[in-house]
């Protein structure tokens, strides 16, 4: 069995002190709250303040801005699917054959990506640093999952011809503005999937 490469998760990084991590959970939460009863666009650097009690210097000075603040709830969102993928149950998680797993990988990419549209749309620059996080996890996924089902041919590029119709600009053109069904859309992508990893 291919030892399975090291994936760069986004939570990878530098361990916060216990106090600045129980603020930063503390503001996220309150954005979120707010997001949830009010929308994005009621989540503003005020609005967080208010809701956690602190001042709007804190909230600037952890997030340094309201793109940045969008920034860290998209990452909280990300790290929690990239969980699933990494341990979740199968077959979205191991434990599935490659090619389930490549089908569940689709389904959930698509369906976290429209759940999420308000949220990637307001992060803008500051879900940058996300996205580049994000592609790195769902291309190194991705290829890892192309080798075991045995594909030929350039994996990169092929991984890349399967995440695209599951970014958002794509998604909404289909969805929002021509106005195709959801499961019409994942089974074109099923349909494309088949056709890549099919024996030559």
């Amino acid at each position: 069995m291919t030892d399975r490469p090291l994936l760069p998760l986004l939570d990878d990084r530098p361990r916060e002190r216990s106090d600045a991590a129980r603020n930063r959970a503390a503001l996220l939460r309150a954005a979120q709250e707010i997001a949830e009863s009010c929308g994005y666009d009621a989540v503003t650097m005020d609005a967080v303040a208010a809701k956690a009690g602190v001042g709007k210097g804190t909230v600037f000075r952890r997030f340094q801005s309201r793109e940045g603040l969008m920034g860290a709830l998209l990452d909280a969102s990300e790290s929690e699917w990239q969980a699933s993928v990494m341990t979740g149950p199968p077959p979205l998680g191991p434990g599935a054959p490659p090619m389930d797993r490549l089908l569940a990988f689709g389904r959930s990419r698509l369906d976290i990506v429209l759940q999420h549209a308000d949220l990637i749309r307001n992060a803008g620059f500051g879900g940058a640093v996300r996205s580049y996080a994000a592609y790195s996890f769902t291309a190194t996924h991705v290829r890892y999952l192309l080798g075991e089902l045995g594909v030929q041919g350039d994996i990169a590029m092929l991984a890349v011809a399967l995440m695209a119709p599951l970014e958002l600009p794509i998604l909404d053109q289909q969805v929002h503005i021509e106005r195709i069904d959801v499961d019409r859309v994942y089974a074109g992508w099923v349909d494309l999937a088949r056709r890549i990893t099919r024996p030559a």
